[in-house]
């Protein structure tokens, strides 16, 4: 495990994978100056990426989505498969929802583009590696089909009204963390309802629950 896990006061640790050298060369400028990120790695394409994750247990992996050979959607399929713990996301200079979607469905936790405020990218950092889900509101509804939205509309009813609170938390970008103290619970409760949640409306993580949310109007 990362030792910022460990210690909330360590720095978090960012992988860079990008098939463009200035690009991570800027990347990695920006982010040096900055007091609680470090840079531990570079990759120029997907397969070094997943190599370069699991064996430098980066917290937070900035992935580019079109790159030659594997490509950041089939590394994030990887990444999970691997079931690896760092949160990637998504860094591109493509806003079309045919680019962005599939690496959000593999399991991105947001994206940002390249052109991104510095400081605003440091933050997305941050919100991401604090368990937050970066999710631009034309990108969200795209996410879930109306196919999708109709097969599990009916699958809401089930949900109880605290795991209705709970997902509508989850759709703010809240961690499990801050659901806790928002509801005076434990972080214990709140992982049940989660996997409860995901459970009943067939979902695979927390970020299509934040999507299935926000489409159909829960929340916090």
């Amino acid at each position: 495990m990362a030792d910022s896990v460990l210690n909330p006061k360590a720095a978090i640790r960012v992988l860079l994978v990008d098939d463009h050298q200035v690009v991570r060369r800027g990347l990695r400028t920006f982010l040096e100056i900055q007091d609680d990120i470090e840079v531990v790695g570079e990759a120029s394409d997907g397969a070094e990426g997943v190599a370069s994750a699991e064996e430098l247990k980066p917290d937070v992996v900035l992935m580019d989505v079109k790159m030659p050979g594997m490509d950041g959607v089939e590394a994030l399929r990887k990444l999970r498969e691997l079931a690896n713990p760092a949160r990637v996301l998504i860094v591109t200079s493509f806003t079309e929802q045919r680019t962005v979607v599939p690496a959000l469905r593999a399991g991105a936790a947001g994206y940002v583009y390249k052109d991104v405020d510095p400081e605003a990218l440091a933050g997305a950092i941050r919100s991401v590696h604090a368990g937050h889900v970066l999710l631009q509101p034309e990108v969200a509804g795209a996410l879930l089909s109306q196919e999708e939205a109709n097969n599990t509309q009916g699958r809401g009813g089930s949900l109880t009204e605290r795991e209705r609170e709970v997902l509508g938390l989850i759709a703010d970008g809240r961690s499990n963390r801050e659901i806790a103290r928002a509801l005076v619970l434990s972080e214990k409760t709140v992982k049940t309802h989660v996997s409860n949640i995901l459970m009943k409306l067939d979902l695979a993580d927390r970020t299509q629950a934040a999507l299935w949310a926000v489409r159909h109007g829960v929340t916090g």
